[in-house]
């Protein structure tokens, strides 16, 4: 059986494993609880926006995951693990126990990544409106610092950027899957003037856009250097 001890700490390398059951077998969710004071910017079915939150989780679920109410789901998994308030939900089929975390100049960044269905954003005659599904490259990022709205919503593309890198120089000839889902946590600004400024920018050459890329991309190559490595050697992943 998987820990159900809840981190006590609240960086983010100290995400912890837990378990939840699906069609009858265990599967790993990552938690991550910082506790109240903090913003995220999220892609995510629940929790998405920007706003204050206080937990992320992230669930593995089944290959052909089949149910029609992911968000009603995720909060059943939070609450679950002790997660009380409002958070971040992600789902993957992915391995989450095989997750990356990477950490540059205090920007911290955890990736859970499968690559098995993979393209270029912006192929031809392809859209449409349809049900989540879990997502496959997720990423988390944490940094230490206060953000602006423009800067956590910087702060998401240049997460993608640096994800998109490490797949094109691991030669997966995509820019990542068609659900790549992304969140990046910082402390929320002091209120009455008080603790520093938040910062206003996150692009890759600010001073935490760079550490946030070197981070995301470390984490993102070593979450996937072994799945196209396996496929170059056998079936895709």
């Amino acid at each position: 059986m998987l820990p159900r001890t809840l981190p006590a700490r609240p960086s983010l390398a100290d995400a912890v494993l837990l378990g939840h059951t699906e069609q009858g077998r265990a599967w790993p969710l990552l938690v991550w609880a910082p506790g109240p004071g903090v913003r995220m910017v999220s892609s995510a079915v629940l929790g998405g926006g920007i706003g204050e939150r206080e937990w992320v989780v992230n669930a593995q679920v089944p290959p052909g995951y089949g149910r029609l109410d992911p968000v009603a789901h995720l909060r059943e998994l939070a609450s679950g693990a002790g997660l009380a308030g409002e958070g971040v939900g992600l789902m993957t089929a992915a391995s989450v126990a095989d997750r990356r975390h990477a950490v540059d100049g205090g920007a911290h960044a955890v990736v859970t990544a499968g690559i098995g269905v993979r393209g270029w954003a912006a192929a031809p005659g392809i859209g449409g409106v349809t049900v989540p599904r879990p997502g496959t490259i997720n990423i988390i990022v944490s940094l230490p610092v206060p953000l602006t709205d423009a800067a956590l919503v910087n702060a998401v593309a240049t997460a993608t950027e640096a994800k998109t890198q490490a797949l094109v120089e691991l030669g997966a000839d995509a820019s990542g899957t068609p659900t790549d889902a992304v969140c990046v946590a910082a402390p929320s600004p002091a209120g009455g003037g008080d603790g520093p400024l938040p910062e206003p920018f996150a692009g890759p050459r600010s001073l935490w856009g760079a550490r946030l890329a070197r981070a995301v991309h470390r984490a993102t190559r070593e979450a996937c250097a072994g799945l196209l490595a396996a496929e170059r050697t056998g079936p895709a992943v």
